[in-house]
């Protein structure tokens, strides 16, 4: 279950819900953090940290915030949304089970004046804004795009071009899962070496991934390297279980980052629960400033962590290069900081949903709209002046479909 978001005493008017019950009639405008899939440390990380920024002070005053959990069924997020739309939302920042299948609702809403940021998987519809890593490019080389395809590259390198793999796949349906899968087999079909001999959905859950690729190992014991998605940690531990140490690319856990410190094979990866207090600061930056203030296709970063960059922090933030904690929980996704963006976070907000002290202003957004050549993947379209083709300059893997200047 998704942990409550813990609130000072200071702060007034919050009403955190899983039921959806409504805010206090008090005059201030009302907004809702809104869950599609729960029940993992990423989506607590990330609510909590979208809690944290909402409940700061400054907003506090202006605002109350409802937080509410749908979970995978599609019809209870979109009834879940007409209900926040009826009880007169202004800002509805929401983790979308559904690329596609919310577009109408979304569309309904903004005709009634709310204003939508989606973070991590993303929405279709034109009047929504996205805040998502899943096209994002890796940190430290701004022309290698996608988490998919990176860390497919990465695996193959590993392994010489060559061996049996399996891929852990996220939560069916999402955008998410869906492009991080396709821009992965992308790269992995152009191998003739490389072998997919299992395909499973740890549902970017420690203990489901653990329980899959078990039953993948007994299977396939002679498997070289595994391509994972959140769920990594499990995916170790499976094969720590069957004495195998072979190469895994996947994301950001705090176990998997120890492991690579000691020596793992793999790279670490992936989403930012940090995102979610990003779409916060973006949903009130529009209230505050219009809707033209940020762009509405926001790319966040790509991290890259290998076995050796991989480094214990001696604290609570990241600092001298440091990427993940020895006391935090195995499961405690560590990307929760992002200097430029969310210089709010702290460990204690993302475990806790502590109120930030002071929310910092967003810097020019401008540098992190998603480039025109990858708004296929979140937006299912190309903008005026762009067409679907092949994507053969500008990024890093070539070839890929995207969107081409006409």
């Amino acid at each position: 279950m998704l942990r409550a978001a813990a609130v000072g005493a200071a702060v007034i008017g919050l009403t955190a819900a899983c039921g959806g019950a409504e805010p206090a009639s008090d005059g201030k405008q009302k907004i809702y953090l809104n869950l599609s899939y729960s029940g993992n440390n990423w989506q607590d990380e990330a609510a909590n940290l979208a809690m944290s920024i909402a409940t700061a002070p400054e907003n506090a005053e202006k605002y109350d915030v409802v937080k509410q959990i749908s979970g995978t069924d599609v019809q209870k997020q979109i009834s879940d949304l007409q209900s926040m739309i009826a009880s007169g939302a202004k800002l509805i920042v929401s983790y979308p089970i559904s690329p596609t299948a919310l577009d109408a609702v979304v569309k309904q809403g903004c005709d009634r004046g709310v204003t939508f940021v989606f973070y991590d998987s993303t929405v279709n519809a034109d009047c929504a804004y996205n805040v998502a890593f899943i096209t994002g490019a890796r940190a430290d080389d701004p022309e290698k795009a996608f988490f998919g395809a990176q860390t497919a590259q990465a695996l193959v390198d590993l392994l010489d071009e060559k061996g049996k793999i399996f891929m852990n796949r996220g939560v069916p349906g999402t955008s998410t899962d869906s492009v991080h899968y396709d821009t992965a087999k992308a790269v992995f079909d152009r191998y003739p070496g490389i072998e997919i001999v299992s395909e499973y959905y740890g549902k970017w859950d420690s203990s489901v991934s653990q329980q899959e690729t078990a039953k993948a190992l007994a299977a396939h014991p002679d498997v070289d390297g595994i391509w994972s998605q959140d769920g990594e940690a499990g995916v170790l531990k499976a094969l720590e279980a069957a004495g195998k140490e072979i190469p895994v690319t996947g994301e950001n856990s705090n176990y998997f980052r120890q492991r690579l410190s000691e020596g793992w094979p793999g790279v670490s990866s992936g989403s930012p629960p940090a995102q979610a207090g990003v779409a916060m600061k973006v949903g009130l930056k529009i209230l505050e400033d219009g809707p033209d203030s940020v762009p509405k296709n926001i790319e966040m970063p790509l991290p890259w962590v290998t076995t050796e960059t991989a480094k214990a922090c001696e604290g609570s933030e990241f600092t001298n290069g440091c990427n993940f904690f020895p006391d935090a929980d195995d499961t405690f996704v560590t990307e929760v900081f992002q200097e430029d963006l969310l210089p709010e976070s702290s460990r204690d907000a993302a475990t806790t949903g502590a109120p930030a002290d002071k929310v910092q202003p967003l810097p020019d957004m401008s540098q992190f709209e998603q480039p025109e050549m990858r708004r296929i993947y979140t937006r299912g379209t190309c903008d005026p002046g762009w067409t679907e083709g092949s994507v053969t300059s500008g990024q890093e893997p070539a070839g890929l479909p995207g969107c081409v200047q006409q």
